[in-house]
């Protein structure tokens, strides 16, 4: 079977400085991946360079079998991939509504409200408050808006960079298990970078521990947590609050 989004010997970097070397991975249709790790392991550069935003080294992207690398960012989207920047980047003074309009740009016009009430089921909260701007949202429901514009045009592959970040502990989990619902109901596949791996290995079908740009272990959630080297150095927080 065709992976929805594969990398192939990957390599990012800034300036002269390399920050990812010859990363692989894969996702399949209705699967969670996560790419976890340490500040500085090259998470945000690993989604930045799938997305267009940052130009490859080396290697190649590939979105459903085709070749990508070197898209740019708008043509990547127009393959149906979707990205969630850590910080959101919603329109603050637009309505939650509007937000969500402006996330189905690429489909036909009549399409849109249809698609948005499905996307209410999975985030009824954002229903509430349709007609509230973005900006006066709570932390959690911008991190739902932000996840909900993503989806409007039914992206195959949905990125996520660091989704926690700052959100309280039971808002986190009520994201987390939201895009697990959607990525099962939609066949869509995931892929989540996190520094919060007791969050990500939670719903994860199969996580990459990266340490300076490099893969350090791979596999399921349980074999990783299994393996103590592992779990000693980049899991840590995932033991301490319990089993995922």
């Amino acid at each position: 079977m065709t992976a929805l989004l594969e990398l192939d010997r990957v390599t990012l970097g800034y300036g002269k400085i390399v920050v990812v070397h010859e990363l692989s991975l894969r996702l399949d249709a209705g699967r969670i991946v996560s790419v976890l790790g340490p500040n500085g392991a090259g998470k945000t550069t690993t989604v930045r360079g799938v997305a267009g935003l940052l130009p490859l080294r080396g290697g190649e992207v590939r979105l459903g079998g085709k070749r990508v690398s070197g898209f740019p960012p708008h043509r990547i989207v127009a393959e149906r991939l979707a990205y969630v920047p850590q910080g959101r980047e919603l329109f603050a003074d637009m309505s939650v509504r509007d937000n969500l309009r402006l996330g189905g740009f690429t489909m036909r016009r009549r399409d849109v409200p249809a698609r948005m009430e499905e996307l209410f089921e999975f985030f009824p909260r954002l229903r509430e408050r349709a007609g509230q701007t973005a900006g006066s949202l709570s932390g959690g429901e911008q991190q739902m808006l932000a996840i909900a514009r993503a989806l409007m045009p039914r992206p195959t592959v949905l990125m996520l960079d660091e989704p926690s970040a700052g959100l309280a502990p039971r808002t986190m989990r009520h994201v987390f298990d939201i895009v697990a619902d959607v990525a099962r109901s939609e066949g869509a596949a995931v892929l989540i970078a996190e520094q919060n791996a007791h969050q990500a290995l939670r719903v994860t079908d199969h996580a990459y521990v990266l340490n300076t740009g490099v893969i350090e272990a791979s596999g399921p959630p349980a074999e990783l947590l299994a393996d103590d080297r592992i779990r000693a150095a980049y899991l840590g927080d995932a033991v301490e609050k319990g089993p995922v």
